[in-house]
């Protein structure tokens, strides 16, 4: 999603601002193997659990966001964001779950891994206790890297991909309406911001950006707490 010529400033802003790093985790091991179809199974499986375990925080930090949006249009979008984020996803999940053997016990007995736990409580902190288009900055990198990962490992995978069915999935027409959604969401809760508020904004965007980074990073090298 390189073309930014009609977004607001702030989704340009950001994206130009994070440039180097979002183009650090398309080029990240876990993402070219991804694309290649040459990624180790245990390397897939550690990052779908933990993905199941971010969409329920994800879910409750955008349902958060329904609460303090400012008008009833944004009240459903971000509600019904949290249902695509509990429901739709873990479908995905589940395919892969039945495929591995990962069952109930298993998934639910897995702890939140440290870049995992960091990511959700973030987002579940900054949903709490910051302002609505501060929430939002801070939930858009999930959406638009996610949508830029997919689109990029959809243009050089193959059709026979072990992990096809993830690729699809974001590189998909729905997944997209829903980032655009979510992106010019964004940019209207920009607008009449102040400096101070606005600073904050970049800042959280900034922040997830680099959570992204750790997950993908955490899932590539099987990564645990250290004690």
């Amino acid at each position: 999603m390189a073309d930014h010529a009609g977004q607001d400033a702030f989704s340009r802003e950001a994206w130009a601002r994070n440039a180097a790093a979002i183009e650090t985790i398309r080029a990240m091991p876990f993402n070219a193997e991804l694309a290649a179809g040459t990624l180790q199974q245990d390397r897939f499986r550690h990052y779908i659990v933990q993905d199941a375990h971010y969409l329920v925080g994800f879910g409750r930090a955008l349902s958060l966001a329904a609460a303090k949006a400012p008008d009833p249009d944004g009240i459903v979008q971000f509600a019904a964001a949290a249902q695509e984020a509990i429901v739709v996803e873990r479908a995905l999940h589940g395919g892969f779950f039945r495929d591995y053997g990962i069952g109930p016990e298993t998934f639910a007995a897995t702890p939140l891994t440290p870049a995992c736990d960091h990511y959700v409580n973030y987002l579940l902190a900054t949903a709490y206790a910051e302002p609505f288009p501060v929430v939002c900055a801070a939930l858009l990198p999930c959406f638009w890297i996610y949508k830029a990962v997919g689109d990029d490992i959809f243009a050089r995978s193959s059709a026979d991909n072990p992990y096809r069915a993830w690729i699809d999935t974001y590189a998909g027409a729905d997944f997209a309406e829903a980032v655009a959604a979510m992106i010019a969401a964004t940019d209207r809760a920009a607008q009449d911001v102040g400096a101070g508020e606005r600073a904050r904004m970049h800042h959280a965007f900034t922040q997830a950006t680099r959570l992204e980074w750790m997950f993908w990073d955490s899932a590539y090298r099987d990564a645990s707490w250290p004690l």
